[in-house]
């Protein structure tokens, strides 16, 4: 079992734990036999992947509570005690956020410095990893992967948000948190970007999946936005193997360069078009049309996003396991299993989970080209 030996027993904290990707988290490290405390406002949407796959059941410790409570939030860690820390709740709609800014900047930025600044007080060794996105870089719609160096800022709330956090992470590391120092404080600080992940159990509004899915059920066609806007599409599991792997390595190494910001995404020829998307999916779906109900008036997203993962192949020895035929596979066989009512989701979650763990054991190389991946 992946990263077993790493988490066996250990208390892990999780914020953002009744949301998509937080739940699919908890699932896993339950499996790896993981502690998980969680600290989360009520899960996001109805019906949610906390609620269908009993997540709540999974877990040592469930804190309901917003960012802002700063009693709350310093009672829940110090309780925990955690070895682990990862920092996933967001306002995590980008469209969402130009509706309401003042909460995606208050939940993304000035939430990422609660949590920190916890940390600092409660003054305990810890692997923190914060969770931001691939649109906290300042998008300049270039064919190139954005890389970790790369300036900070999109020109939306939400990515201007991501942004801002990144900077609050970078500024916490080197104010209180600093490599150099670790024997003084112990906190090992670092920062996932990841985005556009795909899978199972995700109803959150505006999302492509979510949409298809909706259509489907209904017989109608699916109302698709930007469909040449292009993704650094993945798997959730897949961004979540990046946060593991990462959290794993801060571990069991002092070195200061793992204490630093980290891309994960797809291999090239995952980075495909919305339409392109579509269209793979409803072939997985076996049925299904969509039509291009694209808005000149609809607010600004960036047409082109692609993530450079170097850092994490050649430095963490990270590699994705799933393409995007395997992604949309996996996803179409959750939601079919779903709206069939009668399979037990978190068992059938449980299996994909152990799917891509045995996918990553025998990972694709960057070097390959399949028929599943056309090179760029």
């Amino acid at each position: 079992m992946m990263f077993a030996n790493v988490f066996d027993g250990r208390s892990v904290f999780v914020t953002g734990h009744t949301g998509f990707k937080g739940s699919w988290l908890c699932m896993w490290l339950h499996q790896l036999g993981a502690r998980v405390t969680g600290y989360a406002l009520d899960p996001p949407t109805d019906p949610s992947n906390f609620e269908i796959c009993g997540v709540h059941d999974l877990l040592e410790s469930h804190h309901v509570g917003d960012l802002g409570e700063l009693d709350q939030l310093r009672e829940a860690i110090d309780l925990a005690r955690p070895e682990f820390l990862f920092h996933l709740a967001a306002q995590s709609i980008v469209r969402k956020s130009y509706q309401v800014p003042l909460e995606t900047f208050e939940t993304n930025v000035m939430g990422t410095a609660h949590v920190l600044d916890v940390v600092r007080e409660l003054g305990r060794p810890c692997n923190v990893v914060c969770v931001t996105s691939d649109k906290c870089y300042e998008n300049r719609e270039q064919v190139w992967g954005y890389r970790e160096a790369d300036a900070m800022g999109e020109r939306d709330p939400y990515g201007a948000s991501k942004g801002a956090a990144e900077l609050v992470i970078r500024g916490y590391r080197n104010s209180y948190f600093p490599p150099d120092q670790l024997q003084r404080h112990g906190v090992k600080l670092a920062s996932g970007r990841a985005g556009n992940v795909l899978g199972g159990g995700d109803f959150t509004p505006d999302a492509l999946v979510v949409d298809l899915v909706k259509a489907l059920g209904s017989d109608n066609p699916a109302r698709i936005r930007s469909p040449e806007a292009l993704r650094p599409w993945q798997h959730v599991l897949q961004a979540l193997s990046g946060y593991l792997t990462l959290a794993e390595r801060l571990a069991g190494s002092t070195d200061p360069a793992l204490m630093s910001g980290w891309n994960f995404g797809p291999l090239p020829g995952n980075e495909l078009p919305v339409r392109e998307v579509v269209e793979i999916f409803l072939q997985e779906w076996e049925s299904g049309s969509w039509i291009d109900a694209s808005d000149a008036q609809q607010p600004h997203e960036a047409q082109i996003l692609r993530l450079a993962i170097d850092k994490a192949l050649w430095q963490l020895a990270w590699r994705p396991g799933w393409d995007i035929h395997q992604t949309l596979r996996q996803t179409a066989a959750w939601y079919r299993a779903y709206y069939q009512g009668d399979i037990d989701m978190r068992q059938l979650s449980l299996q994909q989970i152990s799917a891509y763990e045995a996918a990553i054991a025998n990972p694709i190389q960057p070097s390959e080209t399949t028929d599943d991946a056309v090179a760029w």
